[in-house]
């Protein structure tokens, strides 16, 4: 059990000596750790060592926030440059935000930033400003279409957040079953994957996470998630102009430029909106239950309570990810740079 001071020390360290400048650092750290706090674990920080390794590979670059231009008043094109995906979309949304207060609607379409990781953490802040935010983006090929047995589509999510009293509305979801990164996490402390989340390479059903690994996630609801996820991906990329389907690159490796595109879209809610919206989420969570004991929730609520626990507690981590963390935080910048070629395990 690790404390979250003890977590964030090495973890920046980490960073740090990766070349990442201080401001970037904690940002990519404060998502990262958000989802770890959540109990997003396939989210959080065992995903860091594959973030080192990235820069360390040349193909992400932790100094940019990317290029943008206004393509049209509520369009903001931009081109990521390989940066730290928290890093230069936290810059696109604030810029549309600051758009979107004057003209009600306004849309960031970037393309070749790295992995943006939990879209619940954007979705949150931005209606926590008092605006709504629907996020889509999509992944390398994942995902089976319904009625296939070989990976075509990323896994593809969306989160929308909205403002509401006392508490926003933030939905986060993909479009498969289950995320990549859950199946990795299960493969990092051996426990088996549930039937029915996936098919190993040759297309059988397998509860062998290791084997998942190399095969193909199930898409949500059958048809109805392979139709969503398949919608969202040609929405993406036809605003961004990026890769889809197997020609999706760089979201799980350490080799490849990120080629995957991301959207955010800001809206401006009603007035007073937010009040009658916390109202209604307080009548659905106060009605009645299927099972006692077990009440009514709305997305966002379980993710809130296991941050609050997750800071009254402590972290744990796989052993293998604390261990390359701690390793990543003692090597300085010259050392680690003279560790070419060497492959980190993780994702």
């Amino acid at each position: 059990m690790l404390t979250v001071e003890e977590v964030t020390d090495k973890s920046l360290a980490a960073l740090r000596n990766a070349g990442v400048p201080e401001q970037h650092a904690q940002t990519q750290l404060s998502l990262l750790l958000e989802a770890e706090l959540r109990g997003v674990a396939s989210h959080g920080l065992l995903r860091l060592p594959r973030v080192i390794e990235r820069i360390r590979n040349g193909v992400c670059d932790p100094g940019t926030v990317g290029k943008g231009v206004w393509a049209m008043p509520s369009l903001y094109r931009i081109e990521g440059n390989h940066g730290l995906g928290p890093v230069v979309a936290l810059d696109a949304i604030a810029k549309i935000s600051e758009r979107a207060r004057d003209t009600g609607v306004a849309v960031a379409a970037i393309r070749g930033c790295d992995h943006l990781g939990m879209l619940a953490w954007y979705a949150e802040r931005v209606a926590r400003q008092g605006q709504i935010l629907i996020a889509l983006t999509i992944s390398e090929a994942l995902v089976h279409p319904w009625g296939g047995s070989q990976a075509m589509l990323g896994t593809n999510p969306i989160a929308i957040g909205v403002p509401a009293v006392p508490e926003p509305f933030v939905l986060d979801m993909a479009t498969s079953l289950v995320s990549m990164g859950k199946i990795h996490d299960h493969a990092n402390r051996s426990v088996p994957i549930p039937e029915g989340w996936a098919v190993d390479q040759d297309g059988r059903p397998t509860t062998d996470a290791k084997a998942a690994k190399h095969g193909a996630i199930a898409p949500f609801g059958g048809a109805k998630g392979y139709g969503l996820g398949l919608g969202f991906e040609l929405l993406v990329a036809s605003l961004t102009g990026s890769a889809l389907g197997r020609d999706v690159r760089g979201t799980l490796d350490s080799e490849h430029h990120c080629n995957k595109g991301d959207v955010f879209i800001v809206l401006e809610p009603q007035e007073q909106s937010a009040q009658i919206i916390g109202q209604f989420m307080d009548a659905l969570r106060a009605s009645p239950a299927a099972e006692p004991g077990n009440p009514v929730r709305v997305p966002g609520d379980r993710a809130r309570s296991k941050r609050d626990s997750s800071l009254q507690q402590q972290i744990t981590l796989a052993p293998a990810v604390w261990a390359q963390i701690q390793d990543m935080a003692r090597n300085d910048r010259a050392q680690s740079n003279t560790k070419t070629g060497e492959k980190i395990n993780a994702t």
